[in-house]
């Protein structure tokens, strides 16, 4: 019986469904990493070999791959942890991981566009075809989530694939079929589900997120990819659009603009209520055993990262100013420390040279730059000390996305926080607070109104609602009045006060 289903006798270790076994069986077992890379062979080896039938290449497809889950598993909770991981572990935990999604994506949609040539063996594994449509796609999404991990340019060949499969579910109505997708998993999925996974996950604004949280919102994403719906009827509940025609990245909805046929609509219409009661969870500092995150962590990450997708569906991004094509030398620095170093509040222990970098692009709100080879320690959120050729004095930005071109150039867009900062020391109803903290007083922009309400930047976890500060500035002394943390950075808390310019004769604040 089974070489009937797998075919003619071969002497390629892949031709018989034994030597497939005896392969698995004689795997590192103990050492993950290499037993992937071997299994990774083993996927790119099987799908090259379509003179195998398509149900012996599919069956063999399926055991290598569902062999690899669980060592892979365990390198992604070691590539997305929320600790620091050497330069060199993590560019190898990325490489295996991204051969590997990247061959699984290659190898199922190979089979897939066999089973649509009905290539022989077809028959036999038509009952399976939601599975295997629905792991292609799933496969997709895990060699995004490598991509975008180094904010690398995106293979139009994934969107083009993404329509076809979800073009042929269409057809043949099986997009809503409940899949188990890998033994042991609890909840079904269906192709539907997937792909709308996909798109609402990517829409989201992967590179202007750390890799940690692109995994964790993935991971939620995933968890609630039930409520999302795709529809080839535009509706006032619709936000994103795929055209699968022109297939292409998934873009937001304008109500105004022409739509055809080829188009489907994606809405999300019951998401938002489900991540406001995960919400009201994780602020009892406690992460629910049914949300699947591929590891341990901690309530207060998983609350960021449920707040980056609340935010997304409540408020997308937009930009708020114009950027025009300028170059400008701007002399930059990365971190708080040394950004406080480089202010009147530092003791200039810090003598490196700043690093010198060019905008493509800049606006009142912020500039785009490409990074000079050596910035290896900029990421998502990094704070960086900016210093305009022939100004005197610096200011503040924060990056907020990264992407790297088809040369491996990393580019960064950064928001200018202010133009122009000071360095001040923190004190507590005349008391001293950690010997006179250093701190940076933002001066607003030009044109933007403060309202009553000052921006400081502090050291990480300095920040109290509970406690007021005191600061001498200018010759002035000052009671600041905190109104709310704005942002908590890497290594910064950026927070609003509310200024109280105190009376000449008002205890010195020194």
């Amino acid at each position: 019986m089974l070489s009937g289903i797998f075919g003619k006798k071969s002497d390629h270790p892949l031709a018989d469904i034994k030597s497939v076994q005896a392969l698995l069986e004689n795997l590192p077992k103990n050492d993950a990493y290499k037993s992937l890379m071997e299994l990774t062979d083993l996927i790119e080896s099987v799908s090259e070999h379509t003179d195998f039938k398509l149900d012996h290449q599919f069956a063999v497809l399926r055991l290598i791959d569902e062999a690899a889950q669980p060592y892979a598993r365990k390198l992604v909770r070691e590539y997305f942890t929320p600790f620091e991981i050497n330069k060199f572990q993590e560019n190898r935990l990325w490489l295996v991981l991204g051969n590997f999604s990247r061959h699984t994506a290659n190898a199922y949609y190979t089979v897939f566009n066999r089973y649509c040539n009905a290539e022989k063996g077809s028959n036999t594994i038509k009952a399976q075809v939601p599975l295997l449509t629905a792991r292609a796609v799933y496969a997709m999404i895990c060699q995004l989530k490598y991509v975008c991990a180094h904010y690398g340019p995106v293979d139009s060949a994934i969107w083009a694939n993404l329509a076809q499969l979800y073009k042929h579910a269409e057809q043949l109505q099986y997009l809503d079929t409940p899949v188990s997708l890998y033994p042991g998993m609890i909840i079904n999925t269906s192709v539907k589900c997937e792909v709308g996974h996909l798109l609402v996950w990517y829409d989201r604004g992967l590179l202007a997120l750390s890799p940690l949280y692109m995994h964790l919102t993935e991971r939620i994403v995933a968890q609630y990819c039930s409520t999302i719906d795709i529809h080839a009827q535009l509706s006032g509940q619709s936000r994103l659009s795929f055209d699968l025609n022109q297939p292409d990245e998934p873009t937001r909805i304008n109500m105004g603009a022409t739509t055809h046929p080829a188009m489907r609509f994606v809405g999300m219409q019951t998401m938002q209520a489900k991540l406001e009661d995960l919400m009201k969870v994780l602020k009892k500092n406690i992460v629910p055993d049914e949300i699947n995150l591929g590891g341990s962590y901690e309530a207060e990450v998983v609350r960021a990262a449920v707040q980056y997708l609340l935010d997304y569906l409540i408020a997308p991004p937009v930009r708020r100013n114009a950027r025009h094509a300028a170059n400008v030398t701007l002399n930059v620095i990365n971190g708080y420390d040394k950004v406080v170093e480089r202010s009147n509040a530092g003791l200039q222990f810090n003598e490196e040279d700043p690093a010198h970098w060019v905008t493509e692009e800049i606006s009142v709100g912020g500039f785009s730059s490409a990074l000079p080879t050596v910035s290896s320690s900029i990421g998502i959120g990094s704070l960086l000390g900016i210093q305009p050729e022939g100004v005197s004095h610096w200011g503040v930005a924060v990056v907020r996305r990264l992407l790297r071109d088809d040369a491996n150039q990393l580019h960064a867009g950064a928001e200018i926080l202010a133009n122009q900062v000071a360095g001040v020391f923190l004190n507590q109803d005349g008391s001293e607070l950690g010997d006179g903290q250093a701190a940076l007083w933002l001066y607003a922009k030009q044109g933007e109104l403060s309202g009553g309400a000052q921006l400081l930047l502090m050291k990480a976890d300095t920040f109290s609602a509970n406690r007021s500060l005191k600061i001498q500035l200018d010759g002035k002394n000052y009671l600041l009045i905190p109104s709310g943390l704005q942002e908590k950075g890497l290594d910064y808390d950026l927070a609003k006060f509310k200024l109280i310019e105190q009376e000449a004769d008002s205890e010195e604040v020194n």
